[in-house]
């Protein structure tokens, strides 16, 4: 299933998020689980998301109709396709994360590197 860049960001947003704040109950069996509009509320605080408070409701709507999000008694929860989708995210993500880790652990090359001074 495709979606785009701004879904794939939201999704990714809301996993972290429940993943932040469960953290620490997991050996407790509960769960915390957030609304529509306090979700929207702190994307909107993060300033990391650029979106409208309208496009982030519709961009959750789309979400809902692919199945990839349920609402359980006005909560937002993962269905089983989109907890996959968000695992395959996050697992593309830290494909990343740990390139960005390895070149920022000084590890030396094997060759002499070379330096040129830019005009």
């Amino acid at each position: 299933m495709k979606i785009t860049k701004a879904q794939s960001l939201i999704l990714y947003s809301l996993g972290s998020f429940y993943q932040s704040v469960n953290q620490s109950l997991t050996y407790k069996h509960l769960r915390l689980r957030i609304s529509k509009i306090t979700f929207i509320e702190l994307l909107l605080d993060s300033k990391i998301i650029s979106k409208q408070e309208r496009a982030l409701y519709k961009n959750l709507e789309s979400l809902e109709k692919k199945n990839l999000i349920e609402y359980n008694n006005r909560k937002i929860k993962f269905s089983e396709e989109g907890l996959k989708q968000y695992k395959k995210i996050e697992k593309e993500i830290s494909r990343f994360n740990k390139l960005d880790k390895y070149f920022n652990e000084g590890t030396k090359s094997k060759r002499k590197l070379q330096t040129v001074i830019e005009d």
